[in-house]
């Protein structure tokens, strides 16, 4: 039986790693297991800044976005020699196991501490959903109300203009924010970066409901597929409309998380602390079929998330 671990949270922050703190902290501690929370991620493992978790230390946060034990992205931890002073610091302190919430970086990094000798269990807490391997990523349900709101919000402005609106929303080299949002909110194209990018195929998508009385034209871009003012430039000019860019930016990542993401973060905290206390190490804790099974890391990062097809389809299709 262990009995200590560490506890982190590192890369960019997601609403619904407070509820998954404070469902490792609880589940350990029932289980008269002791948790080390590090700040800032790698950072504070690095750099030894920690903190004893208990009961208190997570009251009252399971409705907050953020993380309580901060967050940073480690250039030092790249190398091995940051990875080695990791490990001895933890080491010093007695710690069995260690659970890592976050995105991709933060999963390699718990691999690499595998390797190392340190049993590691990954949670994938990222608004992108870019993870392999498991359905919905914690953040994600949040940051698409987040962006439906905004959407809903910008028709009544393009409406009432007769604009041409193009929202382009976070997800870094993934599309399923901007896919969830846009077949979510009816707009008329989503462009995403797994998708060829096609303006004569978005202006006829423009004219097609200016010719049955639209008034107005949402289209959603995923950050990763080009530069949005140019190509808010490029659509302005071919479809003769006024056309107007709304950069969501950092709202994204904020706010009150969904019950969703906190019902998919609890039950991931909690059965990280029982892989570590069933011996298991390597894995991540992911969400499939409305489960939560841990999966070998190697198989999450050897492999690429795709997009539903269908669902893109389906937007296309509702959309005419």
């Amino acid at each position: 039986m262990i009995k200590r671990i560490a506890l982190l949270t590192s890369g960019g922050d997601a609403p619904g790693m407070n509820a998954a703190i404070r469902a490792v902290v609880r589940t350990a501690i029932y289980y008269d297991i002791e948790v080390i929370g590090y700040k800032r991620g790698y950072t504070g493992l690095i750099h030894g800044d920690f903190m004893n978790m208990n009961l208190g230390s997570v009251a009252d946060i399971i409705h907050r976005g953020g993380t309580i034990l901060q967050t940073d992205r480690c250039q030092e931890f790249f190398s091995h020699e940051g990875r080695v002073k990791a490990m001895t610091n933890m080491r010093g302190l007695d710690i069995e196991g260690l659970i890592a919430i976050g995105g991709d970086g933060t999963l390699r990094g718990a691999a690499e501490l595998n390797k190392l000798g340190m049993p590691a269990i990954g949670i994938p807490g990222t608004i992108d959903n870019d993870i392999a391997k498991t359905d919905r990523t914690i953040g994600f349900d949040t940051v698409v109300n987040t962006v439906l709101d905004a959407v809903n919000k910008i028709r009544d402005t393009a409406t009432s203009h007769e604009r041409i609106f193009i929202i382009e929303v976070m997800g870094r080299n993934s599309g399923a924010i901007a896919l969830a949002a846009g077949l979510a909110g009816g707009a008329e194209s989503i462009l995403i970066p797994e998708i060829p990018l096609n303006l004569e195929e978005i202006v006829e998508n423009v004219k097609r409901g200016r010719s049955r009385g639209k008034r107005h034209s949402i289209i959603i871009l995923a950050e990763g597929v080009a530069q949005s003012m140019e190509i808010t430039r490029q659509i302005g000019e071919l479809t003769g409309l006024e056309t107007r860019l709304s950069i969501l930016g950092y709202i994204q990542r904020g706010g009150t998380p969904s019950a969703q993401d906190r019902i998919l973060a609890s039950r991931m905290g909690a059965m990280a602390v029982k892989m570590l206390m069933n011996g298991e190490s390597d894995k991540m804790v992911a969400s499939q079929a409305e489960e939560v099974i841990g999966i070998d890391l190697g198989q999450v990062l050897a492999q690429t998330k795709t997009i539903n097809h269908w669902d893109y389809e389906l937007a296309g299709i509702l959309s005419i």
